[in-house]
């Protein structure tokens, strides 16, 4: 026969062999299929831990409106009608280096690599503006 005892916060059960020995008929839930960043309905999940805070942070504003062009976008590229949302975004986080600092450990090289992103940035609006004007050309 089994008996339970109480020892301050601890509960401590005591059992036969023969209760041991009966299977448990205790059933577990499946675990919940979590959503990912793209809901069933095509929305952004916001709260998805993906985002790593992202849509939270003291950026949060300019990272959802630049994010949500780009899921939505129909450009072609993808996400071209995109470059002010996401240069406003840039220069928000710029604003916040602490918050967003690069991952390297040194921070003059930080700056250099921001340097850098901004230069690869402007080269690739340059390239679309260019990709979408030679498009427009064609047409005509």
């Amino acid at each position: 026969m089994s008996y339970c005892r109480k020892e301050g916060k601890d509960i401590i059960i005591f059992a036969t062999k023969e209760e041991h020995q009966i299977p448990s008929t205790v059933t577990i839930p499946e675990p919940e299929k979590q959503p990912g960043i793209i809901l069933s309905d095509g929305s952004i999940n916001w709260n998805c831990p993906c985002l790593g805070g992202m849509a939270t942070g003291p950026c949060g504003i300019e990272f959802r409106e630049a994010f949500s062009c780009f899921h939505y976008s129909k450009a072609d590229p993808k996400g071209s009608d995109c470059l002010k949302a996401f240069s406003q975004m840039q220069e928000c986080m710029k604003t916040y280096p602490a918050v967003y600092a690069s991952k390297t450990d040194d921070v003059e090289d930080s700056f250099d690599i921001e340097d850098e992103q901004d230069e690869a940035s402007a080269s690739i609006a340059k390239e679309l503006e260019n990709d979408t004007l030679n498009k427009e050309i064609e047409k005509q």
